[in-house]
C-alpha cells in the first residue's frame, strides 16, 4: 500500500511540476475588432489577417490565440456596438482596426471620432491594453474632411494613452507603381490577397509584439 501510495504522490507531484512549465500556460488572447479587412473577406479562413497574424505570432515564440472579431461591412458605429460582446469571453489585449467603412459611406468624422473614444472607453474600463490601427481618408471629400478624419487617430490614441499604428494598407502602399500595387490586392481593388495580408502582418506585426510585451507586464 505505501509503495502505491508513493507512485501516487510522485505522479501528482509530476502533473503540478508540469502545469507550472510555460507550456501549459494559458495562450494570451487578442481581440482583433474590425471591419471586413480583419474578418478576412474574399480569403479561406487559414489566409485571413488573424490567422496570418497568429501564425506570425508563433514563429516570434509568442503563445496568442487572435480573435476574429471582424465584421465585413463593419463602420465605427457597428463597432462601437459590439465591443462589450468582443470582451465578454475576456481579453488580455485589443487590436481596433476601424475607420475604412465610415470613409466609403462620408460618415462626418465627428461621429467616426466618437465611436471610437467609446470604444477605447469600454477597453480601458475593462483594463485592456489597445492598439489602435488608422485608417487615412482618400481626397475626394476634400481636405477638409480629409484633415479631420486623419486626426481621429493620433488624437485618441494620445488622449487614451493607447498605442498607435499607421494605415492598415501602409505597407502595400510603399509600392510606388500601382501594377505592383494590384498584385496584392484583390478583384475588388479594395481587399488585399494572401500575399498581400502577409506583408500586412509583416509590417503590423511589431508593434502587435509591443502590445503584447504591455499586456503581460
Amino acid at each position: 500500500m505505501s509503495r502505491f501510495c508513493n507512485r501516487k504522490a510522485a505522479a501528482i507531484a509530476a502533473l503540478v511540476m508540469l502545469a507550472a512549465t510555460p507550456g501549459w500556460a494559458e495562450a494570451l488572447r487578442l481581440v482583433a475588432l474590425g471591419d471586413s479587412l480583419t474578418q478576412g473577406y474574399g480569403l479561406p479562413p487559414e489566409d485571413g489577417f488573424t490567422a496570418q497574424l497568429e501564425r506570425w505570432l508563433t514563429s516570434q515564440g509568442r503563445d496568442v490565440q487572435v480573435v476574429n472579431a471582424g465584421v465585413s461591412g463593419d463602420t465605427t458605429a457597428g463597432g462601437r456596438s459590439r465591443v462589450g460582446w468582443a470582451l465578454a469571453d475576456g481579453a488580455d489585449a485589443m487590436l481596433v482596426t476601424l475607420g475604412g467603412n465610415d470613409l466609403l459611406r462620408g460618415i462626418d468624422p465627428a461621429v467616426s471620432r466618437d465611436n471610437l473614444d467609446a470604444i477605447l472607453t469600454e477597453a480601458a474600463a475593462q483594463e485592456v491594453p489597445v492598439l489602435l490601427v488608422a485608417m487615412e481618408a482618400p481626397g475626394n471629400y476634400g481636405p477638409e474632411y480629409r484633415a479631420s478624419f486623419d486626426a481621429i487617430y493620433p488624437q485618441l490614441a494620445e488622449e487614451h494613452g493607447v498605442a498607435l499604428a499607421e494605415s492598415f494598407l501602409a505597407p502595400l502602399l510603399d509600392d510606388s507603381q500601382d501594377a505592383a500595387l494590384r498584385d496584392y490586392l484583390q478583384e475588388d481593388g479594395l481587399h488585399p490577397n494572401a500575399e498581400g495580408v502577409a506583408r500586412i502582418v509583416e509590417g503590423l506585426g511589431p508593434k502587435v509584439l509591443d502590445l503584447i510585451d504591455t499586456a503581460t507586464r
